[in-house]
């Protein structure tokens, strides 16, 4: 009879939460003691990581006075780093699209859906000269050429077409020229859609968005929908994820966050800073004071990368 990896790691969690688990010592490997609250998705996650590394650890998930971890992972600031990582992204992404912007007479365009409408506003007070637009679900086509002014150009060349029926003329429709690039702020449900549409108008226009686009996407061979858009994230991110199959690459965003974590606990308790080790999610050294920041890059997707 086989039994499921949730049933196996609930029943370690609810015998880690009345004792401490401390297998025999092994001075050839780093030893890892953790008190730490948090739900119990991310105890899995913690005792799957540990049991997969190897590590000799004792645990307690039922110490009040122990770290917090938070269930929302993508949006908490995990311990040893100074934000989350989603707030690591959009600042990386603020600093590339409006404050390295190009041309003083261009705009930004920003389109978001409606569940990130905070974040919109947000941005509407920092940077108001540049231009918002909301998608909803619906006619997707119709909303994009009404915000790139694609059906002015296509009432245009209609209006000249029935001027003279028999005269024959090549049209492609003209946008807005005041567009420096398109940032992206959309889940992947709706994200999937509008980019290849934005991206069949606007072909020679730089786009940009967080890794939030494709949380929800179970293969990174999806992310073919936004060839060429600018994403931070690092590549061994990038790996992770390829490795995974039928599931969401939320998941194992999350995975790599909580591995993180444990890696610089373990990196702190054992005083392996010489060892020079970088999170997956950053490309900073872990150090011995202060936080860290993860210095995000951007990778621009390329099915070259991930599609055989």
């Amino acid at each position: 009879m086989k039994f499921s990896l949730t049933l196996i790691l609930t029943s370690l969690i609810l015998f880690i939460s009345s004792c401490s688990m401390t297998p025999n010592q092994d001075y050839a490997k780093p030893n890892l003691s953790l008190n730490i609250e948090t739900s119990n998705k991310n105890k899995e996650i913690i005792i799957q990581s540990l049991l997969k590394d190897g590590t000799i650890f004792s645990i307690n998930f039922n110490n009040e006075d122990s770290y917090f971890l938070e269930d929302d992972i993508l949006n908490s600031k995990l311990k040893y780093f100074c934000k989350s990582l989603i707030e690591e992204e959009r600042e990386v992404l603020e600093k590339n699209i409006f404050e390295n912007k190009k041309g003083p007479y261009k705009k930004v365009l920003v389109v978001y859906s409606e569940g990130f409408q905070n974040y919109a506003s947000l941005l509407k007070n920092k940077y108001p000269k540049e231009e918002y637009s909301l998608v909803k679900f619906g006619d997707f086509d119709s909303q994009i050429k009404t915000i790139l002014n694609v059906d002015d150009s296509e009432k245009k060349y209609k209006d000249l077409v029935r001027l003279d029926k028999y005269i024959k003329i090549s049209h492609i429709p003209r946008i807005r020229n005041d567009i420096s690039s398109i940032y992206f702020i959309t889940d992947y449900d709706i994200g999937k859609t509008i980019v290849p549409i934005f991206r069949s108008y606007t072909l020679s226009t730089d786009t940009f968005s967080s890794s939030e686009i494709f949380h929800d996407a179970n293969d990174i061979k999806k992310l073919v929908d936004f060839e060429n858009t600018y994403i931070p994230i690092t590549n061994k991110m990038i790996e992770n994820i390829s490795e995974k199959q039928d599931s969401l690459i939320k998941n194992e965003v999350e995975n790599t966050l909580i591995r993180d974590f444990l890696t610089i606990e373990k990196i702190n308790q054992n005083n392996l800073f010489r060892e020079n080790l970088l999170p997956d999610s950053g490309n900073n050294k872990v150090k011995r004071n202060g936080c860290l920041d993860r210095d995000l890059n951007l990778w621009q997707v390329s099915t070259s990368n991930f599609t055989s």
